[in-house]
C-alpha cells in the first residue's frame, strides 16, 4: 500500500491550499497547491505534497514551491510542480524541475473535416496512423540524421527540417519560441544521448505518449475560439511526444554531475533526487545549454510527427494537407526550465522557471505569445485520458501573479501503471473506448491497460480549478475519436 500525504495543508481560498514553511526545518518557502475540495482529497493519498514540500528548500526559489491539480508523484519534483529560482540569489538549477524527458510537449493541429465525414473512415484512418507512426520503448523511424545532423537538429530546432519540405514556415510561427530555445549548445550532449535520438526523430515512444484524432465537442469562448479557429464538429489531430531517449539521457548525465554539487556550493536538500546546481555555476550553465538542445530536439520531434499525420489524412481522403485545413494551431512544451522575466514582491526579476507537467499559459499582450494570437492570450492545450477529453485554453492573467505564467498540463495519474494492468486487460479496454465510438491501437502488450481512463483523474476537474484560479481559461473541449499509442 502506497504512502499517503500526512503534512499540513491549509485552506487559503477555493482553488489554493498552503503547506507552510515551518512544516519542515529548511523550507525557504510556502508549498502552494491548486486544487478544489474534491481533487485535495485524491492528491493526500500519496506523497506528492511531500515532494512540493522538498522543493521549498531550493536554494534561491521564489514566493512558493507550486503544483497544479494534476500533481502526482515524480522524480524529484512532483509532476505538475513549479518553481522559480533567482541566479542572482544564488537560485539553483535542478534536472529534477525539467523531467527525464525534456520538453515532453503537445501539438494541436486543426483540419476542416467534421465528425461526420471522417466517421466513415476513422477506422481505416487509424489503422494507417498505427500503420505509418513509428511507436513503442525505443523504437526507430523512418528519418535518420547522423551525428552532425542531430547536432543540427538540436541547435537549429524544427527550422532544419522545415527547410527539407518536413513542413512549412507557418508551423514554426505557432510554435512555442518558434521552435528553438536559444543558448542551445549541442557540444554539451554526450554522443551517448546523440546516438539514442539520431534515429527517434519523429517517433511517439511509449508511455502516456500518444497521436488522437479527436473533434471538438463544445467551445466555451466563442470570441477566443474564433482566433484560435475552432468550431464545433470540427476533427483536430493532437501530438503528445518528447526528445525521446535523446532526452532521457541528457536527464540522466547531468543527474550524475549534479550528485556532488550541493556539498560543494554549501547547501543541504531533503532528497537526492533534487540533485541541483547554482544556475550561474559551470556544471548549471552546462546543464542548461544541453537541456535547451534536447528542447530543440523535442520541438523537430513533434514536427516530424506532424508532418507523417499530415500526409496519412491526405492519403486517406484524397486531397493534400493544405486543402484539409491541417494547419497547426499551438506547440507547447511542459517539461523545460526557462529564464523569465516575472513581478515578484513588486520589481521585474530574471528567474529560472521550472515547469514539470505544467504549461505556460502567458496571457493577451505578452511579447512572447504569437502575433497571431496576442490579442486575447496563447494557446493552451490540455490532454486527457482517450476515453473522455482534452480541452484547449487560453492563458490568463492571472497566472502571472499566482504561478509565473504557469497551468496544468493533464489530467494527472490517478493509478500507478502496475494497478492500471490489473484492473483491465488490453482486450477489455479496447472494448470499452470501441463502445464509445474510439478506436484505440497500441503496440505494446499492456499499452491500453495502462493508460486506461480510469488511470487517469477526470479532466474536466482539473480544467476547472485553473480556470476558477483565473491561471488559464477554458475555450473549447474535444473528446477522442481515434488513438495510437506505443
Amino acid at each position: 500500500m502506497k504512502a499517503a500525504y500526512a503534512g499540513p495543508l491549509e485552506k487559503v481560498d477555493e482553488t489554493r491550499w498552503r503547506i507552510p514553511r515551518d512544516y519542515k526545518p529548511g523550507m525557504r518557502v510556502d508549498g502552494i497547491i491548486f486544487a478544489n475540495e474534491a481533487l485535495i482529497e485524491s492528491i493526500r493519498a500519496d506523497m506528492a505534497p511531500e515532494q512540493v514540500a522538498n522543493v521549498a528548500f531550493l536554494p534561491g526559489i521564489q514566493v512558493a514551491s507550486l503544483a497544479m491539480p494534476d500533481i502526482h508523484w515524480g522524480y524529484g519534483f512532483c509532476i505538475g510542480g513549479v518553481c522559480a529560482t533567482d541566479p542572482s540569489e544564488g537560485g539553483v538549477i535542478s534536472p529534477g524541475g525539467v523531467g527525464y524527458d525534456i520538453n515532453c510537449g503537445v501539438r494541436l493541429v486543426k483540419t476542416n473535416l467534421t465528425y461526420s465525414e471522417v466517421q466513415p473512415r476513422l477506422r481505416e484512418l487509424v489503422r494507417r496512423l498505427f500503420q505509418t507512426i513509428p511507436a513503442g520503448v525505443g523504437r526507430g523511424g523512418k528519418y535518420r540524421f547522423n551525428p552532425q545532423e542531430t547536432r543540427r537538429l538540436m541547435a537549429e530546432g524544427p527550422r532544419f527540417v522545415v527547410e527539407r519540405d518536413l513542413g512549412v514556415p507557418e508551423d514554426l510561427l505557432h510554435t512555442e519560441a518558434l521552435g528553438r530555445i536559444e543558448g542551445a549548445d549541442p557540444d554539451e550532449v554526450s554522443d551517448h544521448a546523440v546516438r539514442r535520438g539520431s534515429e527517434q526523430c519523429g517517433t511517439l515512444g511509449s508511455g502516456n505518449h500518444f497521436l488522437e484524432v479527436q473533434v471538438v465537442d463544445a467551445i466555451y469562448d466563442e470570441a477566443v475560439a474564433q482566433v484560435f479557429g475552432l468550431e464545433k464538429n470540427q476533427v483536430c489531430v493532437m501530438i503528445h511526444s518528447g526528445s525521446r531517449g535523446l532526452g532521457y539521457q541528457v536527464c540522466d548525465d547531468y543527474l550524475a554531475l549534479f550528485r556532488g554539487c550541493p556539498s560543494k556550493y554549501g547547501f543541504t536538500l531533503p532528497d537526492r533526487q533534487l540533485a541541483c546546481a547554482p544556475a550561474e555555476s559551470p556544471e548549471g550553465k552546462r546543464y542548461i545549454a544541453a537541456m535547451r538542445a534536447a528542447a530543440n530536439f523535442g520541438f523537430c520531434n513533434r514536427q516530424l510527427l506532424m508532418h507523417q499525420a499530415r500526409e496519412v489524412f491526405a492519403e486517406v481522403f484524397g486531397r493534400s494537407w493544405q486543402d484539409l485545413g491541417m494547419e497547426l494551431l499551438y506547440d507547447v512544451a511542459h517539461n523545460i526550465a526557462k529564464l523569465e522575466e516575472h513581478i515578484i514582491d513588486g520589481k521585474p526579476k530574471r528567474v529560472w522557471v521550472h515547469r514539470k507537467g505544467a504549461t505556460r499559459a502567458f496571457p493577451a499582450g505578452h511579447p512572447e505569445v504569437p502575433e497571431a494570437f496576442r490579442s486575447v492570450g496563447q494557446p493552451v492545450i490540455i490532454p486527457g485520458d482517450m476515453g473522455r477529453a482534452s480541452w484547449v485554453l487560453v492563458g490568463s492573467a492571472g497566472s502571472m501573479s499566482k504561478s509565473f505564467g504557469s497551468t496544468c498540463h493533464g489530467a494527472g495519474r490517478a493509478l500507478s501503471r502496475t494497478a492500471a494492468k490489473a484492473a483491465a486487460s488490453d482486450r477489455v479496454v479496447e472494448k470499452q473506448l470501441e463502445a464509445q465510438g474510439i478506436i484505440a491501437m497500441a503496440t505494446s502488450r499492456g499499452g491500453l491497460a495502462e493508460e486506461q481512463p480510469q488511470a487517469y483523474k477526470n479532466v474536466d476537474a482539473v480544467v476547472e480549478v485553473v480556470h476558477q484560479a483565473d491561471l488559464s481559461r477554458k475555450v473549447a473541449r474535444m473528446r477522442p475519436i481515434g488513438v495510437i499509442k506505443g
